[in-house]
């Protein structure tokens, strides 16, 4: 059994990733702006954490951490003469510095671990070019970098990786995705024909957070029904 963080684990990806590992018999501990919109996952320790506007309350974890994940992501899209300075600054934060502040306060415990695993979120837009992508791809590209970085300097006692999806069906997408037009638009945009569900992105997320013999560090890892690589 292992001890697992989970940031941003209300909604979405970071949901379905609690959900899974506590079916593995994890110990789960949740952190996010609303848990109590995480009140029926009474198995996982849940405590409040706002990436942007609050000190990471370090006294909430274990004395050790086997994972990490930090799940919470955005969607910006606007053509890039109507984003502004206060677009990418917002996007960079929540989705680059946010994670920085969480590994920053985590690593002790993580390092406490005899072998630990943390994972970030890209976005297929990070290195795949996409109108409207300006802001989150950047922000995703900071999030990429310093997978990478983190990877080489931690190494061989923590494992860094990064999971770039194509748009997920979770409730921050909804918008993109309420009519069926508009989710048949998205599903013929890669080779599957289909929106991924966040149930699979968490299951390639606990993979990487619970290996027994980790042998993959410093990946991007694509899950996005062969958008970024396949025509």
């Amino acid at each position: 059994m292992a001890n697992i963080l989970v940031i941003g684990g209300s909604r979405g990806i970071g949901r379905a990733l609690v959900e899974q590992l506590l079916l593995q018999h994890h110990a789960v501990w949740l952190a996010c702006r609303e848990p109590e919109h995480a009140n029926d996952l009474h198995a996982a320790v849940r405590f409040r954490w706002d990436a942007l506007t609050e000190p990471f309350p370090r006294e909430q974890l274990p004395e050790r951490l086997h994972g990490l994940a930090y799940c919470p992501g955005s969607i910006n899209l606007k053509p890039f003469s109507r984003l502004n300075e206060q677009d990418f600054l917002r996007d960079w934060e929540l989705n680059c510095l946010g994670a920085v502040r969480a590994v920053q306060a985590c690593l002790p415990a993580l390092k406490a671990a005899d072998q630990a695993a943390i994972v970030f979120f890209s976005s297929v837009a990070a290195q795949t070019g996409l109108p409207f992508h300006a802001s989150i791809a950047a922000a995703k590209g900071a999030i990429e970098g310093l997978t990478r970085a983190l990877a080489a300097e931690l190494a061989p006692a923590i494992t860094v990786n990064a999971i770039a999806p194509a748009l997920i069906d979770t409730p921050l997408a909804q918008p993109l995705l309420s009519s069926d037009s508009k989710r048949q638009q998205i599903a013929d945009r890669n080779p599957m024909k289909t929106i991924g569900a966040a149930a699979t992105v968490a299951a390639l997320a606990s993979g990487l957070l619970t290996a027994a013999q980790p042998f993959m560090t410093g990946q991007v890892l694509a899950l996005d029904g062969g958008l970024s690589r396949l025509r």
